[in-house]
């Protein structure tokens, strides 16, 4: 038994610090997995609810020096003012770092010119240092203590060590100056305020741009209206979104947002679905027809019946979806991880290093000290751990605005791998609404017995000939027994005669002699056209021509999906035949046909023996299929059980969002190899002329501080890059 657990960490400054949670965590054996997240600052912990309380996973991670937080809208509200207090922070470091700023202009050519009087007196350097180091940089200092202290060395541990040396040294020039000999001493006042100030404006500006990569998410949110006008015996009363229930009539005028999720039963109008569906052209809604939580009323008043509330709306399952995808760590982020538990304390030895060649090579103590504290503030693993959830959180957020909804951040990964894209057709490739174009049968009351046998089955083809019945209105008879023969048909008796409704393999299976069918009708198959055979008292008696439409936008999925390099596969239930005429118009070159709902998931383990596969589908039997796939996609049109089944959701069902998808995929996973390229030459590059002393160790930590930033900008560029490629492709 297995519950899990999403959860705000507050206090985490590096990927060294995700690390030690997770550690700490994944130590205990009654917790399953815990998966920490430095860019959402958040964990999910699958654990034994048995032997293990919530409240215990939370003292765990309280005990490290770190604050869980358990509410969204309390990890929200801490979130705020951490951000304020570190504002705060910066401000004021920002003030008493300015005049030792300026004394460093003593070291510059035309200094003699210039009287800096006071700034140059080593006891007023001392005053703002000292602020700046021990009250504006407590906060490292804790970080650093808990980082060690739980045996990791994290950013802290390095900002702490660079300019406490400095800061100590300086103090100690400070003294010999006052009560030694020393007349002209080395100051390194400035270099620890100045590097605490960059370091902070780096988390500030790293905290701004954070936020925006969760921007699709907050979008979302400020779709779902506070207040709803609910009609009670003929009286609109105007109420907040929790009151609302199961049943209740709520009326929504033009320009409103729908509260909740339900179906139509008065009034006609037109719906703004684009945030949710991705879809920019409004869509008719009539009588009985849903509407989503979220999506605007553009036309007329309408009056909703509520059939999904809180977090059972479409809105809040789709935000839940992206929650979990930004939250999660994709296989790629463990070379990253490793990196990064290595990364400190081999810097700290690199650091010791320097300083001690630099002793021995030149004797020249100061340059020893600056190549050392310079290669401790430079080397930052921030960038590395936040290479991969930022671009991760884009990457799902800009989808998610485009109605792609990856249920977790894997499947970015995986999908980007996947050779062979294999498509389901009925409800997929076509409109799933299938009609009856031709049909043999002796008369009406024979038709009237077949269109009986299918009132009871949920088969589209079985729709079809219902329909088709109806428009005869044909008076139909009750049915003793009935039986769905799943990939086959249905058998029923009715008035004491056996009927036998399905496909060819049914009517052989069952030893019914279809060699006198019409061969008109039998011509359908050739033009992509299924027939359904019916036979009373094992004689054949009728058959069925019914073509299920091709999407309008089938063949340029296929087409784009193939000039993406990738091989694209039909799985059908049809027989060959018909398959292959439906698959040639399309454009698909490979086709597996007659294929039962039991088959599908053994048809896509055929394929994985040499290949990646993505799995298209949308009804219940396609659920196994999606489930074995290494990709699952399913139409947000289609059943629920589809949609539970699989990794991605299509919110629109349209074809070509398949295409989107593997597009998103393979530039969220080029992103990502470039923030961790650019993180690991940066630091390449960086240490070594740290060391060699041609970085002052505040420019070093002005370099470091742009490291992370960069990464976090580069992500947000992926957003831009997503919204470009689709308004190229709505073009074409």
């Amino acid at each position: 038994m297995s519950k899990t657990i999403n959860l705000g960490i507050e206090g985490m400054t590096c990927a060294a610090c995700a690390q030690r949670i997770e550690k700490t965590l994944n130590k205990d054996p009654n917790i399953f997995s815990a998966v920490v997240n430095l860019a959402t600052e958040s964990g999910k912990v699958a654990f034994n609810p048995a032997e293990l309380t919530e409240a215990d996973i939370y003292n765990k991670i309280k005990k490290i020096g770190y604050i869980p937080v358990k509410e969204k809208a309390d990890q929200e509200a801490i979130a705020k003012k951490e951000f304020q207090l570190h504002r705060a922070r910066l401000i004021v470091a920002i003030i008493l770092s300015i005049p030792l700023l300026l004394s460093m202009l003593d070291h510059l050519p035309f200094s003699n010119s210039m009287s800096l009087g006071l700034l140059m007196n080593p006891w007023f350097q001392m005053v703002p240092a000292t602020i700046v180091q021990f009250v504006i940089g407590a906060p490292f200092y804790v970080s650093a203590y808990r980082a060690v202290r739980g045996g990791l060395a994290n950013m802290d541990v390095l900002v702490v060590l660079g300019t406490s040396v400095a800061y100590g040294l300086s103090v100690v020039n400070t003294l010999r100056y006052q009560f030694g000999h020393l007349h002209h001493p080395v100051l390194y006042f400035e270099t620890s305020a100045v590097l605490i100030t960059f370091v902070l404006l780096g988390k500030y500006l790293e905290k701004r741009a954070k936020n925006q990569t969760t921007a699709a998410i907050t979008s979302l949110i400020q779709l779902q209206p506070n207040e709803a006008i609910v009609l009670a015996d003929g009286i609109e009363k105007e109420i907040s979104i929790q009151s609302i229930k199961l049943g209740d009539i709520v009326k929504v005028v033009p320009g409103q947002k729908m509260p909740v999720d339900g179906k139509i039963i008065k009034g006609t109008t037109t719906v703004d679905e684009s945030l949710l569906t991705g879809e920019s052209l409004p869509i008719d809604k009539k009588l009985n027809d849903s509407v989503i939580a979220g999506s605007i009323n553009q036309n007329g008043a309408i009056l909703v019946e509520v059939t999904r509330i809180g977090q059972e709306t479409t809105l809040s399952q789709i935000i839940k979806i992206i929650e979990n995808a930004q939250g999660d760590k994709v296989p790629i982020q463990r070379l990253a991880d490793k990196i990064s538990s290595i990364f400190v304390p081999a810097v700290i030895a690199v650091s010791i290093l320097t300083f001690s060649v630099w002793i021995i090579v030149s004797g020249d103590f100061y340059m020893a000290i600056n190549g050392a504290v310079s290669v401790l503030v430079i080397a930052c693993p921030c960038a590395l751990g936040l290479a991969t959830p930022t671009a991760i959180m884009v990457g799902s957020g800009a989808s998610a605005k485009h109605g792609i909804l990856f249920k977790g951040g894997q499947y970015l990964e995986n999908l980007e791998k996947v050779e062979t894209v294999v498509f389901d057709k009925t409800g997929t490739l076509t409109t799933g609404q299938p009609e009856v174009v031709s049909a043999d049968y002796p008369d009406l009351s024979t038709l009237s017995l077949i269109v009986s046998a299918e009132a009871n089955s949920e088969h589209p083809l079985s729709k079809a000939i219902l329909r088709y019945g109806k428009q005869m209105q044909l008076e139909l008879a009750a049915i003793s027994q009935f039986e769905a023969l799943p990939g086959f048909g249905i058998s029923a008796l009715i008035n004491q005669k056996a009927v036998l409704i399905g496909n060819r393999n049914l009517m052989l299976n069952a030893g019914v002699d279809l060699q006198f069918v019409d061969d008109g009708i039998l011509s359908h198959e050739n033009q992509g056209k299924t027939l359904v055979f019916a036979a009373i008292n094992q004689k054949h008696i009728a058959t069925f021509a019914i073509q299920d439409k091709i999407k309008p936008e089938s063949k340029l999925a296929v087409k784009r999906l193939t000039e993406l390099g990738k091989k694209v596969v039909m799985l059908s239930g049809d027989n060959l035949v018909t398959a292959r005429a439906i698959a040639k118009e399309i454009g698909i070159g490979e086709v597996v046909a007659e294929v039962l709902p039991g088959e599908k998931a053994e048809q896509i383990k055929r394929l994985q023996a040499n290949q990646s596969v993505a799995m298209i589908g949308d009804g219940v039997n396609d659920a196994p299929a999606l489930v074995t796939s290494d990709v699952g996609i399913a139409m947000g049109t289609g059943s629920d059980v589809a949609i539970e089944s699989a990794d991605v959701t299509l919110v629109s069902g349209e074809v070509t969002k398949v295409v989107d998808a593997v597009q998103i995929s393979k530039q969220t996973m080029k992103t990502i190899r470039e923030n961790l390229f650019w993180a690991l030459i940066y630091n390449l590059i960086g240490i070594p002329i740290a060391a060699s002393g041609l970085l002052a160790p505040w420019l070093a930590g002005a370099a470091m501080a742009f490291s992370s930033i960069s990464v976090v900008l580069n992500s947000l560029r992926l957003k831009f890059i997503v919204e470009k490629n689709m308004s190229k492709q709505n073009k074409n």
